[in-house]
C-alpha cells in the first residue's frame, strides 16, 4: 500500500480501490478505475511494486477473502474485507511510527514520488498524466523540487550557455 503511493503516486482512495483484476503485472501497470472526479488512468509502477504484491498475495492477503479489492482488512470483523481509508490511515500512522518519522501521511508519500519523478528527469507533461491531473496548473503548483536538483539543473544550463556563447562570439 504504501509503495502504491511512494513508488506510483496514488491516492489514499486510489490505493483502496485497486482491485486484483486491475493488475497488469506483465507491462507493469495498475489501472486506476475511479480516480479523483471518477476519471479513469493507467498508471506504470515499478517491478518492486509488483514483487511486494506477489509477497502480499502469497503471505498476506487471507485466502478466503470475499472483496475483490486488492488490499484487504488482515485483523479483526473485518478480515477478508475491503480496506477503508480510515484502515489505510492507521496503516500509514503505524509505519511513521515504526520508522521513527515526526510526520508522514498518504498525501506526503504521494508527493514524494511525484517529487522524486521530476527530479530524475521526468517531463512535466508525464507527471500530471501519471498523477492523474486533469490540469498542468494543479502539477506545477502541486510539486516543490528540491534544492539540490534545481541547483543542478541551474549549473547544467549555464554550462550549456557557457559552451554556446564561445560560437557566437
Amino acid at each position: 500500500m504504501l509503495e502504491a503511493m511512494v513508488l506510483g503516486g496514488l491516492r489514499c482512495c486510489e490505493v483502496i480501490g485497486v482491485r486484483l483484476e486491475d493488475l497488469q503485472p506483465t507491462q507493469r501497470r495498475v489501472f486506476i478505475v475511479d480516480g479523483k472526479g471518477g476519471h479513469q488512468r493507467v498508471v506504470p509502477m515499478s517491478s518492486q511494486f509488483f514483487t511486494s504484491i506477489s509477497n502480499y498475495l502469497s503471505t498476506e492477503r487471507p485466502s478466503d477473502a470475499e472483496s475483490d479489492q486488492l488490499f484487504v482488512s488482515l485483523k479483526g470483523a473485518r478480515r477478508g474485507g475491503g480496506l477503508t481509508i480510515d484502515g489505510l490511515e492507521q496503516i500509514v500512522r503505524a509505519a511513521k511510527t515504526r520508522a521513527g518519522l515526526e510526520t508522514a501521511t498518504c498525501h506526503q508519500l504521494r508527493h514524494t514520488c511525484l517529487t522524486r519523478l521530476r527530479e530524475a528527469g521526468m517531463a512535466l507533461e508525464a507527471l500530471q498524466a501519471q498523477a492523474g491531473h486533469r490540469s498542468i496548473e494543479s502539477t506545477r503548483v502541486y510539486l516543490h523540487l528540491a534544492d539540490d536538483w534545481l541547483a543542478d539543473e541551474y549549473q547544467r544550463a549555464a554550462a550549456l550557455i557557457d559552451a554556446t556563447a564561445g560560437i557566437l562570439r
